[in-house]
């Protein structure tokens, strides 16, 4: 598997977000120089890392936005459409994407139809951010549902798995 981050960079949203290890490497990679974290951990678009899977014959799972998330609220809408565009193209990779901003994975992708070869997954590190995010998920048509239940903070309960594929977890 690899990892694909046509962006780079986020803001801290939720509990989960406390010990962010995307965080701490982007700083990483910003001391020694590394293309696309300028801004350290910043939101910003990496298009030259764009069409990375283009350039890739064989098949790959893709971590979509490991440094990053790909529903980020400033992430414009015409640079996302360019974004599953290179994953329509490439039906030989599989795109496992993740988020925390689940609202706004629903609002872009209910409308569309969503190819085989993508993953969705919200991550569900405590009862009252997290939980809410898998109702939104289980609303979506993808080959693949599955949940990050990773850093699991608390106690969740009894979680509803319907329509989930695929489940996580991590302290």
């Amino acid at each position: 598997s690899s990892d694909l981050n046509p962006t780079a960079g986020c803001s801290k949203v939720s509990a989960g977000c406390k010990n962010c290890y995307a965080e701490t490497m982007a700083i990483r990679l910003q001391a020694i120089g590394i293309k696309g974290y300028e801004n350290g951990f910043q939101f910003s678009i990496v298009p030259e890392r764009l069409n990375e899977p283009l350039k890739r014959k064989k098949p790959t799972v893709f971590f979509v936005n490991s440094m990053s998330d790909l529903f980020h609220q400033n992430m414009p809408d015409e640079y996302l459409n360019k974004i599953f565009e290179v994953i329509k193209k490439t039906p030989h990779h599989t795109y496992q994407i993740l988020t925390k901003r689940a609202d706004k994975m629903f609002a872009y992708l209910r409308d569309k139809q969503l190819p085989e070869n993508i993953w969705l997954g919200v991550t569900v590190e405590n009862k009252e951010e997290g939980l809410p995010r898998i109702d939104y998920l289980r609303q979506l048509k993808a080959s693949v549902l599955f949940l990050s239940i990773e850093p699991l903070l608390e106690d969740l309960g009894k979680i509803d798995l319907k329509n989930i594929d695929w489940v996580i977890v991590g302290g």
